[in-house]
């Protein structure tokens, strides 16, 4: 029987594994490159204000959510408020000077009127949208057995569970938002809807969740953010008797006759486990710490051909300014566009956390602007420092240079500014090109399953978002649980989370 368990980062995944292995009494212990956990899910301090560089809305915030019992078995929630929405989001559409407002309400209704308001030809297309939005309010994704331990038992339940949504499965999983936007014959509601999220790529269906969870009030945002959500599940873990080693980057895993035993830190510290989870960057662990040697012709078109989440260059400014009144999401048109790594912008994408006390001193407000960069134009100028900051503090003038056109005397207001770029990302996590995610969600990646254990070698698994097409903060924490029971299983273990 394993006992010993090492895990490679402290994401939410390696966490979540780390919590589920020590309730169910193995020994475990997580190596993180970094000083801190959560990896993408953190936050970072400047001049009094908190970045957040990942919570938007938590799936599982709500006890009302079937979700929520993960989220309690991890502490994750405890003694925190979440904060729920009444709009989504805002888009300006058409142009600066015939421009229309797009307001994405959570509730259904709100969201019905308004639309039909902007189009009122597009009225049977509109109610589809909402109703399907309303329908899948109640869908719930997450099931307590894995999938790879499901029995005929569990399959029939699942079917049962599923079978009120298959018509609209059927219907509608092959379509992306972009496709299904050209259903409607306003140009303003197509603008509106193709971006949405900025990524029209994205399974439409993927939206609708999203949607649909706004519209039930199943996903909120818990104050204090990021970093103190990844701490209440970090002190959940060491509670349970479990250890992090910090600064402790994993150069190799460790393998003997086709078994992994162990790991190899850059500073050449080895350590041996029973079992060694990765809950790491899923290429740099196939193809760098395992050298290659336990993938297949699947796995490697999986890396080289799925699309990932473009990565981010993320703008924070912290403004003697209270913006509490103005959406707390919005996308604005510029009179005048900007250009941004070659590329010109004709909008500007903003987001404020006065939402949250925590994020700014009382009176000011936390601003993100964030756009869709380039990783490879980075990584050139990263060759020489000197182009590269200059390089960020030219976009960062520019930028707030678009902000005071928008917010006139704005400029003299601002306390602080930080930028991250795909590289900053990728320096903090490893995560492969700076993506603040991994796989994206598309139609293709909607139903696939990767497996989380790799040709010819044993007593290794793979945790996280590389092994859970969408990701998240959710998917990441079950697929740590998932991967517990697993062992669980194969140790002939009753899984438990009563600890």
């Amino acid at each position: 029987m394993s006992n010993d368990i090492i895990i490679i980062g402290s994401g939410i995944a390696g966490l979540a594994s780390g919590c589920y292995a020590q309730m169910n009494g193995y020994n475990s212990t997580i190596f993180e490159q970094h000083s801190l956990p959560g990896g993408l899910c953190t936050s970072w301090d400047r001049k009094g204000y908190t970045i957040d560089g990942c919570i938007h809305w938590l799936v599982g915030s709500s006890p009302e959510s079937g979700f929520n019992k993960y989220w309690k078995e991890l502490h994750a929630l405890n003694g925190v408020t979440s904060v729920y929405h009444d709009i989504f989001t805002t888009i300006e559409t058409g142009t600066f000077k015939d421009k229309k407002t797009f307001i994405v309400y959570a509730d259904t209704a709100k969201l019905n009127s308004h639309m039909k308001e902007i189009s009122p030809e597009d009225s049977t297309e509109i109610d589809i949208f909402t109703s399907l939005i309303d329908k899948f309010s109640s869908f719930e994704m997450a099931t307590d057995t894995p999938p790879e331990l499901m029995k005929i038992g569990d399959f029939i339940k699942m079917i049962k569970t599923m079978k009120p949504y298959m018509k609209e499965f059927r219907m509608y999983r092959k379509l992306t938002i972009a496709d299904y936007a050209s259903k409607f014959t306003n140009p303003h509601l197509r603008e509106g809807l193709t971006n949405i999220l900025n990524m029209p790529n994205f399974s439409f269906l993927g939206l609708i969740f999203m949607l649909g969870w706004q519209n039930s009030r199943k996903a909120g945002f818990p104050v204090g953010g990021s970093l103190e959500f990844s701490k209440r599940i970090e002190n959940r873990f060491l509670s349970l008797g479990g250890k992090i080693k910090y600064k402790s980057p994993v150069q190799k895993i460790l393998t003997k006759n086709n078994q992994a035993i162990g790991i190899k830190l850059e500073n050449g510290e080895q350590y041996y486990a029973d079992i060694i989870i990765s809950a790491a960057d899923g290429y740099s662990t196939i193809y760098s710490m395992l050298s290659g040697k336990h993938t297949s012709k699947k796995i490697d078109r999986i890396y080289k051909t799925l699309p990932l989440f473009k990565p981010l260059f993320l703008l924070s400014i912290g403004v003697k300014r209270d913006f509490s009144s103005h959406p707390c999401m919005v996308i604005k048109h510029l009179q005048s566009p900007v250009i941004i790594e070659g590329e010109k912008h004709a909008k500007l994408g903003i987001k404020h956390y006065c939402f949250d006390p925590a994020m700014a001193p009382e009176g000011s407000s936390l601003l993100e602007i964030y756009y869709t960069s380039d990783y490879d134009y980075w990584k050139k100028l990263s060759q020489t420092p000197d182009l590269y900051n200059r390089e960020k503090n030219k976009i960062a003038d520019t930028l707030i240079g678009a902000l005071e056109s928008l917010y006139p005397g704005i400029k003299q207001e601002i306390e602080m500014i930080d930028t991250a770029t795909p590289l900053t990302f990728e320096r903090y996590t490893s995560n492969r090109k700076g993506t603040f995610e991994g796989w994206l969600l598309t139609p293709k990646t909607l139903t696939l399953k990767i497996k989380k254990t790799l040709p010819g070698l044993k007593n290794f698994y793979m945790t996280g978002q590389w092994v859970q097409p969408g990701g998240g903060i959710p998917s990441a924490a079950k697929s740590g649980r998932d991967l517990i029971a697993i062992i669980c299983h194969k140790d002939k273990k009753v899984f438990t989370t009563t600890n």
